[in-house]
């Protein structure tokens, strides 16, 4: 096309052939001229680019050994195992075999790594109760915290007593059922308590303790619900006889007649006076009837 331009233009003769000759050579330069030499790098083989692998969408890791749990809250001990490539399981690990309901109320005493499974390898944790101690083997009794004994102590050494017990409560009261405690019976001296002493706490977060407290400087009662002022003994009812116009003759008296003492049920007796024939009647002097019962005359 540029010499078919060139040669339809108004140049002169002479520049339309240099032209031409020009823009021929440059045309067919190279299909007449050797390549290039290729240098010793573009002579090796290049190796092949490998594609990128895509990361998996939820990578899981490779576990090496099982992570030391002993001690942590159940909960955690699980998130725990499952982040370092674990599964888990859990059992009581005293005799009682009770289940896990609540994860975060058990915490891992003992961990072993459970048989073979497909998948993931799986963690057993033996676990008990927050706030009970772990036994000394997996599936011993549970060595529950004993009452210690408190008896004898003031009302503030009491409380120090029971303070690793973690008591849900301890109650004070008085010894004595007519006695009022002070506000503050630190110094009152600790007469009975209740859990008894040496009795297992298995349950101390619902646990109260009551103790019975009295005075400094006064006894302890011998037993729970007494009064330290008791009161007063009333006097014993006065015997009275049925026949207030006998009164003075008094029950001592053998008879009312000769013929009353003899129970033939004639004459006049005496009411509360000795007779000696029982099932006999006699009258007293207000006519009365009465009955030889007992000993005695009676209405």
């Amino acid at each position: 096309m540029g010499i078919l331009l060139v040669w339809l233009s108004r140049w002169k003769i002479t520049p339309k052939i240099i032209s031409s000759i020009v823009a021929g050579a440059w045309m067919i330069a190279p299909f007449v001229t050797d390549p290039p030499d290729r240098t010793e790098a573009d002579a090796k083989p290049k190796a092949p680019v490998a594609a990128p692998i895509a990361p998996s969408a939820s990578p899981s890791p490779s576990p090496s050994g099982p992570p030391d749990l002993v001690g942590q809250n159940l909960k955690s001990a699980q998130s725990a195992a499952m982040t370092a490539g674990f599964n888990s399981i859990s059992h009581d690990a005293g005799p009682d075999e009770s289940g896990q309901w609540a994860d975060g109320n058990w915490k891992v005493c003992f961990q072993t790594l459970a048989e073979k499974s497909p998948g993931k390898p799986t963690i057993d944790f033996a676990v008990t109760r927050n706030e009970w101690p772990c036994p000394a083997k997996d599936g011993d009794p549970i060595p529950y915290p004993k009452m210690p004994k408190v008896v004898g102590q003031d009302y503030a050494g009491a409380q120090e007593t029971l303070k690793p017990l973690a008591l849900q409560k301890i109650e004070p009261q008085s010894a004595y059922t007519d006695v009022t405690l002070p506000g503050n019976p630190d110094t009152w001296t600790v007469c009975f308590q209740d859990p008894e002493e040496a009795r297992a706490i298995q349950n101390p977060t619902t646990t109260t303790a009551h103790l019975s407290l009295t005075a400094p400087g006064t006894s302890c009662p011998a037993d729970k619900h007494t009064k330290l002022h008791p009161d007063p003994t009333p006097p014993p009812p006065t015997a009275t006889n049925d026949d207030d116009d006998d009164s003075g003759s008094g029950s001592s008296s053998t008879g009312g007649s000769s013929s009353g003492g003899s129970g033939s049920g004639a004459g006049t007796i005496t009411p509360g006076a000795f007779c000696s024939s029982p099932g006999s009647t006699g009258v007293s002097r207000k006519g009365v009837v009465y009955t030889c019962s007992q000993g005695h005359w009676r209405r």
